[in-house]
């Protein structure tokens, strides 16, 4: 039997994380990284036996690789505080590590909650990579979407984890904000140049693919508000890089006579 390391980072997570650690419980060992949570995170980690570290965050790739470095057996599943194995996806897993992984890592359909309802299965989901060897992989260094990779050969399981993230607009919409305010810093760091035709063009492509090519449709009208926040999220993405090169470039020259000079606004 192969033995299974879960790593979770947290902060201030109280409202999901029973789900998360009720449906790993039988894991052999649950590495828990939180970054000095004020709500009741720690103490609902104690009562499931999580090995409980604390650290202040350093950037979701840095901080899920802290929590991936601190697991003790080779085979590790990763999971954030607001996801949860399905029963399904438990009793696979289990079914594998039993008789012994043949990859050396194996992605996941991801079910997500679409604000008052649970996707619909029939949704085309997106596919994440969380059970691996850690001796083959590890968290990529992106300043948002840090996720694993693996140097081996990757195959999928059939059954999904649950994703509770989305809980209503609000919560969507600030995510799509902070999300695409991080996003700018890395790209310039790579030397991206803003393009503002894609301003134009990728939304509505990001609509289609969300609505039609994924299947939100079969969501009903929750799905058409999931789509077309994937399409303000596009819009958002590529319009903060060029707003970003504009404040460089034109500093106060178009502000009136006398006026204050108007600084970036902040990121986040």
């Amino acid at each position: 039997m192969t033995k299974l390391s879960v790593f979770i980072t947290t902060y201030n997570n109280a409202r999901t994380l029973e789900a998360c650690l009720s449906s790993v419980r039988w894991a052999d060992e649950i590495v828990l990284l939180d970054s000095f949570s004020t709500d009741a995170t720690v103490q609902i980690a104690g009562r499931y036996g999580c090995r409980i570290y604390q650290e202040p965050f350093k950037g979701y790739g840095a901080q899920k690789q802290s929590a991936l470095d601190k697991t003790t057996h080779d085979w590790v599943l990763l999971l954030d505080a607001d996801e949860a194995l399905s029963p399904a996806a438990q009793q696979e897993i289990r079914d594998l590590l039993a008789r012994g992984p043949r990859a050396d890592g194996y992605t996941l359909p991801r079910q997500e909650q679409l604000f008052w309802r649970m996707s619909s299965p029939r949704v085309r989901m997106n596919h994440f990579l969380r059970l691996f060897d850690k001796r083959k992989g590890w968290i990529t260094d992106m300043p948002i979407h840090a996720a694993p990779v693996v140097d081996g050969r990757v195959e999928r399981l059939k059954h999904p984890f649950y994703h509770f993230g989305e809980t209503s607009l609000h919560v969507k919409v600030d995510k799509v904000n902070h999300y695409s305010s991080g996003l700018v810093a890395d790209k310039q760091a790579r030397g991206v140049r803003a393009n503002p035709w894609l301003m134009l063009i990728y939304p509505p492509f990001a609509f289609f693919k969300s609505y039609v090519l994924k299947r939100n449709f079969v969501n009903g009208w929750a799905g058409l508000m999931a789509a077309k926040t994937m399409a303000f999220y596009a819009f958002m993405k590529y319009a903060k890089l060029y707003e970003a090169e504009q404040f460089a470039r034109v500093g106060d020259r178009l502000m009136p006579p006398g006026a204050p000079p108007l600084p970036p606004p902040p990121r986040g």
